[in-house]
């Protein structure tokens, strides 16, 4: 089967991405290296052409992996890698300034042992630098060849405006998924007025849209589920009563859960461009896949009037990370 690739920036990329976080950290212990770069291997010759990482993943590792595993296959994809959230050690911390952006960006290049990234976001927003500081030193990584597109990473509409005034924005990245609705208060309009493509993570809803999701009392001591109210009881298992409909109609479509939820992902825009994770190679080939999947309007609509924002239970972050995000405003301006 065909499918038509979908467009970032003025290049074209497979309608389904892959997200390299949890190589290294995110739902437990890091993959050891062999196996990361193996299941990498297995991406590329599937034929995953957009690649998703940060500085923050791995605290640096999962860059160099990507380095490592693919410097004779760079001509074959493009990569995404992320600013701002910052890292000492394990200590974590968001620093947008213009100098900051530009170190780790060199940073990041010397990791991954590239010249250039295709594409450059900013992890979040730095609520004590202007968001128009932090894309002038994009732009200026832009013109020095550094990077080749500036992204944002779980930022509103307003910030997105104001960011698109300095310079292009080539894509937003969000979490988005039937059970994730939050951009579309107002970000995914707005990214179709500024023709910004709109890449999802954690289509899959971090496990639980699938055929068989992972109980909390299963979750690794440093899986981040365990402090995410809606993947804890009691809201884990309200939420499961959704994945009735879900299944029923994966079964009708012989297809799974999961890859179901990323089709609907596709479903909603030629501009979306979902990045799933996985460190499992039957789940790399099934997301793969799941962009030969097309949902009929009937079963879009069944799905929407099933997982609505109202009858999902549970925030999607803990307060003190809810702080750290700007999706679910329509914020059209930032405190400074």
């Amino acid at each position: 089967m065909s499918i038509k690739p979908r467009k970032l920036g003025q290049d074209l990329v497979y309608p389904v991405g892959l997200g390299c976080m949890n190589f290294s950290h995110g739902y437990g212990p890091p993959l050891e290296e062999d196996d990361a770069i193996r299941l990498l291997h297995e991406a590329i010759d599937l034929g995953y052409n957009f690649l998703d990482t940060a500085t923050l993943y791995g605290f640096g590792n999962n860059e160099r992996i990507i380095g490592k595993a693919l410097a004779d296959k760079r001509h074959t994809f493009l990569l995404a890698s992320k600013c701002v959230l910052m890292f000492e050690g394990e200590k974590r911390y968001i620093d947008g300034r213009p100098e900051t952006i530009t170190a780790a960006c060199d940073a990041s290049l010397q990791r991954l042992g590239m010249d250039v990234i295709d594409l450059y976001y900013m992890h979040r927003p730095d609520p004590k630098v202007p968001i128009e500081d932090s894309i002038g030193a994009m732009a200026d990584l832009v013109a020095a060849g550094k990077i080749r597109m500036i992204g944002l990473s779980e930022m509103g509409a307003g910030l997105l405006r104001r960011a698109a005034a300095v310079h292009p924005i080539a894509a937003m990245q969000s979490e988005y998924s039937l059970i994730t609705r939050n951009p579309e208060i107002a970000v995914i309009e707005a990214c179709r007025e500024l023709g910004t493509a709109f890449v999802p993570f954690s289509p899959v809803g971090r496990g639980l849209l699938a055929n068989s999701p992972p109980s909390p009392d299963t979750y690794h001591k440093r899986d981040m589920r365990n402090i995410f109210p809606r993947y804890v009881e009691p809201n884990y298992s309200a939420n499961l009563a959704l994945l009735d409909t879900a299944k029923e109609i994966a079964s009708d479509l012989n297809c799974t859960v999961a890859q179901l939820a990323i089709a609907w992902t596709m479903a909603q825009g030629d501009d979306m461009l979902p990045i799933p994770g996985t460190t499992n190679l039957q789940h790399l080939k099934d997301n793969f896949r799941a962009a030969e999947i097309e949902l009929a309007p009937h079963i879009l609509a069944r799905l929407g009037e099933t997982f609505t924002p109202e009858a999902v239970t549970g925030p999607r972050y803990a307060p003190a990370m809810q702080k750290g995000v700007d999706t679910e405003q329509y914020a059209f301006e930032m405190t400074q």
